[in-house]
């Protein structure tokens, strides 16, 4: 389905651009998603060495011991085996001053960010200090892990650095590797449009859908955008059907974190009467295994008090009725 471009809670925020002199629309957007990765045998014993309040580096052909343990020797190539243990104290090589923290970073309060050599290895780490202001940052300081209050074998175990010194951690058993990572990724932005993709917004808040048409190849473009083929800016406008055809499709049978159907359904892309390529959208109504290509199908608006200027004003397309359509009237869109 399309990204809606503006989320509900602010879909009528107007904000003047002095690029193109208009009022023309803008929102926040939130990118958001956890990335799991699984782990091999270097750094899973690196994770869990975490997990046990322990931090081990990877000792290479060369001798040197790497911080976090590098997975391949960089001069042999050959996969790292040796692991060994290093303190979890050290100095700080170099830092950079961070007064403004953002979502995510280690600490909510100004902080240096450093590379930190720990006792026993020869490569330093990236990591947070945790110093009031930039005066008691400097090279050369001490510093020890502050452990995070609970943990779980991520690297976020050790919730930051602090300036002093410590005893080496007591001699012991690492429990079995962890396999899996999970970290959560955010990304905040906000989102303008241009004065094509304004208007396009604006007439499906009117119940009308809109394209333009690029004045080089005639092709009408929903929603607008510059020609891909002519490298063009959209012209004329012109306003095409709540009808179309699908063209190709996929049958999502997957669940996934935040899904808002349950499967299966199918999204598919459609090609609206009057436009020249197809734009993708759910087509519920219709069980999964009838879909296909050549359907003919109709857009289903959501209740009028719901309407504002996003793609979402249409809920979703269903079976029009009429007679599928013939390959070659779609074939050169798909």
């Amino acid at each position: 389905m399309q990204k809606p471009l503006l989320p509900r809670s602010c879909r009528t925020k107007l904000e003047r651009v002095s690029l193109i002199g208009v009022d023309t629309l803008a929102a926040p957007f939130t990118i958001a998603f956890d990335y799991t990765r699984s782990l091999g045998p270097v750094l899973g014993r690196f994770m869990a060495g975490l997990r046990d309040g322990r931090v081990f580096g990877a000792r290479t052909s060369d001798g040197r011991v790497h911080v976090p343990p590098v997975e391949f020797d960089p001069v042999t190539h050959e996969p790292v085996t040796e692991l060994v243990e290093v303190s979890p104290t050290g100095l700080v090589v170099t830092w950079s001053w961070n007064p403004r923290p953002l979502e995510g970073q280690p600490l909510d309060r100004p902080f240096a960010w450093t590379l930190i050599r720990l006792d026993g290895a020869d490569t330093p780490m990236l990591h947070a200090v945790d110093v009031a202001d930039p005066d008691r940052i400097k090279t050369g300081l001490r510093v020890r892990v502050r452990w995070a209050p609970s943990r779980s074998g991520h690297i976020r175990d050790i919730a930051c650095f602090e300036p002093g010194s410590a005893a080496d951690t007591e001699p012991g058993l690492v429990a079995d590797p962890v396999t899996i990572m999970t970290t959560p990724i955010r990304l905040h932005y906000t989102h303008t449009t241009s004065a094509e993709e304004d208007r396009h917004l604006r007439a499906l808040a009117e119940g009308r859908i809109i394209g333009q048409r690029c004045p080089a190849c005639r092709k009408v473009y929903v929603p607008p955008r510059v020609c891909p083929a002519d490298g063009v800016a959209p012209g004329e406008v012109v306003e095409v059907a709540g009808r179309g055809t699908v063209t190709t499709f996929c049958v999502v049978d997957v669940p996934f974190a935040g899904q808002r159907l349950t499967p299966p359904y199918v999204v598919a892309q459609v090609l609206l009467d009057g436009a020249d390529i197809p734009i993708p959208h759910l087509i519920l109504g219709v069980p999964a295994a009838d879909v296909r290509m050549g359907l003919r199908v109709r857009a289903v608006w959501r209740d009028r008090a719901d309407w504002s200027t996003t793609p979402e004003n249409i809920g979703h397309f269903e079976r029009s009725g009429e007679p599928d359509a013939p390959f070659e009237s779609y074939a050169e869109h798909l």
